[in-house]
């Protein structure tokens, strides 16, 4: 297709998808602010962050966050209701805690309903204003007024603005309006009724005051505030009082594990200081608090056992926990990393952690919530379940030191049917060939017979002829793979392809280097170098066997890792939608045969999303455009590999 026709093509379908977004944003807005929403706040974001996308300066862009009703009449606010900076993991948090650098912190619930504040002229109650668009509101006074917890007349003549939020509690959303999303979505759909039909449900609960006390004084400190609400009779949002940030993330471990049980729903804590700063209170985005938000990747659960899980010479440690929904999923298991991790944190049986899962296929523990007074010593292994040799415990890692370990065997074999990408071996027919001595190098898999087959794994023929077909069609290897295929500690293809940039392009030339050649290869300290050519020797008899042969063929580097200028090394790539030059499968294949790194998902360390439609709206365009990945066309890739 000519450049000019498809340039066309493309500025057709993205005006056709800013209409459907302009369109859905309306429709949800209405029913967002005077209806009953029919979908969640997190899918409502994901249409402005895609229209703002692909369409910043469209109209609509400019009234995120504004009311849109015209039912009710306007009013403009006495305090500017600016909406927070967030934070949604520890290292955020820390990030800004180290900017304000607060001699105290005073943290609260980060209540899950809709901002309003309550007007008072000398005492009396005016009216009631929904935040809108942080300066004018709707003017809900009729209904305000028949909230629980608005005082209708204060103990002084107050004037000034009291900001809340307009909540409803969790029974009353279980006992009359279950058949609504959540609380959130019931109090948003009651609070703006005309009719004022059920307004006598929801709360207010405050924690924020400007004005005038009866002396003609501000307020001094914000824990002035507190106390000045709680005594004018306010509903209040509960108030804790840190003394640094890591106290902060503890507390904030804890109240996750009590959010289920407390009366309203919450999304986090806000931290601020004591000291008002009016200057900061007046933007519409202050910077010298934020929102620390529960992630929904988080959760906090008990540890209940620990399992080690044995891969080639390593022993790593697999925490088993209390069953947990996290991210979507019910997750039991997850990753502890070594035992340093388990000494550091003072984990035990039947600690409280902090689990996340931040793109991981195993979840990770956090951080430790507390130990019970019933808790158990975790018991780390001392010799290898394989061989029987004592484990080296290095505290960032624990491994069998015996070169000959059956693990170290095994797993070799498991590590050259993933670098190799050869099918249809499952882990049950490679330990069954494994435990018969049938199978206990590399090159004995390329010996293996149909009747063989057949008999070890009483399967049919066809499936049989399927393995050994799998088998000898991945007869022609790069050399970055040959050498990571064999699992030498510490060489993945990233290091092998290092290896080949630096000069040594051939087998023979690797398997005659000595450690001190290896040592000047960039990111190879001498323990790495070392590592590498006692691996080699180990594995030399199977690498000739494998080459001589004829089982396997090692293909001539290519030009871009002889030049030394592979910008696809380390790199990692994710592809979704339909190429044109090449299949899927063939892309990533590449990739990994050039040093790089094939993902199947997009998450926050992906270098590159690679699509030939980056409007099309999918779940992994969309979650590119939210972390600033890199996203190029078919053309651009195949550029950036040399074949363009």
């Amino acid at each position: 297709m000519p450049n000019d026709l498809k340039a066309n093509e493309d500025i057709q379908v993205r005006q056709k998808r800013i209409r459907e977004l302009e369109s859905l944003i309306r429709h949800h807005q209405e029913l967002y602010y005077n209806g009953e929403p029919e979908i969640s706040d997190e899918e409502f974001d994901a249409l402005w962050d895609e229209l703002a996308s692909i369409d910043p300066e469209n109209p609509l862009i400019a009234s995120i966050g504004a009311d849109r009703s015209d039912r009710w009449p306007k009013y403009r606010h006495r305090m500017t209701m600016g909406s927070l900076s967030k934070a949604t993991d520890p290292e955020s948090f820390l990030a800004w805690a180290a900017k304000v650098k607060y001699p105290l912190y005073l943290v609260q619930y980060k209540l899950d309903g809709a901002s309003i504040e309550l007007q008072y002229d000398e005492g009396a109650f005016a009216r009631g204003v929904t935040r809108g668009d942080g300066v004018i509101g709707d003017d809900i006074t009729p209904n305000a007024i028949r909230m629980n917890g608005v005082p209708k007349q204060l103990q002084e003549p107050f004037t000034g603005s009291v900001r809340g939020e307009v909540l409803m509690s969790k029974r009353v959303h279980a006992i009359k309006y279950s058949d609504k999303a959540n609380c959130r979505n019931a109090a948003n759909g009651l609070m703006k009724r005309k009719d004022g039909q059920g307004v006598e449900d929801l709360d207010i609960v405050c924690y924020d005051a400007v004005g005038r006390l009866p002396a003609g004084e501000a307020f001094s400190t914000e824990r002035e505030k507190i106390v000045w609400l709680k005594r004018m009779g306010f509903n209040v949002v509960p108030t804790v009082e840190c003394k640094n940030p890591e106290e902060i993330i503890v507390y904030r471990a804890k109240i996750m594990e009590l959010r289920p049980t407390l009366e309203y729903d919450i999304d986090g804590l806000v931290i601020k200081g004591d000291r008002i700063d009016p200057e900061d209170m007046n933007k519409l985005r202050p910077e010298l608090q934020i929102a620390f938000k529960f992630s929904p990747e988080e959760a906090v659960t008990t540890l209940i056992a620990v399992e080690w899980s044995e891969s080639g010479t390593n022993v790593t440690p697999i925490g088993i926990v209390e069953p947990v929904r996290l991210a979507g999923t019910t997750v039991q298991r997850a990753n502890l990393a070594n035992p340093g991790m388990i000494r550091s944190m003072n984990l035990k049986i039947g600690s409280k952690v902090v689990i996340t899962k931040r793109g991981e296929i195993i979840p990770k523990i956090e951080s430790l919530v507390e130990n019970p007074k019933d808790a158990l010593p975790i018991s780390i292994p001392s010799h290898c379940s394989q061989c029987g040799a004592e484990l080296i415990d290095e505290d960032t890692r624990l491994y069998c030191p015996n070169p000959e370990c059956p693990g170290k065997a095994y797993h070799r074999l498991e590590k050259w049917l993933s670098v190799v990408d050869i099918k249809d071996i499952g882990s049950t027919l490679l330990r069954r060939l494994f435990e018969a001595k049938r199978v206990m190098r590399i090159p004995d898999l390329y010996t293996l017979t149909m009747d063989e087959l057949i008999s070890f794994e009483r399967m049919g023929e066809k499936s049989a002829q399927k393995i050994l077909r799998n088998i000898k069609g991945r007869n022609e290897v790069s050399l970055s793979q040959f050498i990571a295929g064999f699992d030498i500690e510490g060489i993945g293809l990233l290091m092998a392809d290092k290896l080949v940039e630096a000069g040594y392009d051939t087998l023979d030339k690797i398997l005659a280097a000595s450690p001190a050649d290896f040592e000047k290869i960039e990111g190879f300290a001498e323990i790495t170098a070392k590592a590498l050519y006692e691996g080699l020797h180990l594995v030399e008899k199977d690498m000739r066997e494998l080459v001589d042969r004829g089982y396997v063929r090692i293909k001539p580097p290519l030009r871009r890792i002889q030049r030394g200028t592979n910008p696809i090394a380390g790199k990692s790539f994710c592809f979704t939608g339909e190429l044109r030059s090449m299949k899927r499968s063939d892309a990533e294949k590449l990739v990994r045969e050039m040093g790089g790194i094939a993902k199947s998902s997009v998450t926050k360390d992906l270098d590159y999303l690679v699509t030939n439609d980056p409007s099309s709206g999918s779940e992994k365009n969309r979650k590119a455009q939210e972390l600033s990945i890199n996203i190029i066309d078919e053309k651009e890739f195949l550029e950036m590999i040399g074949l363009k």
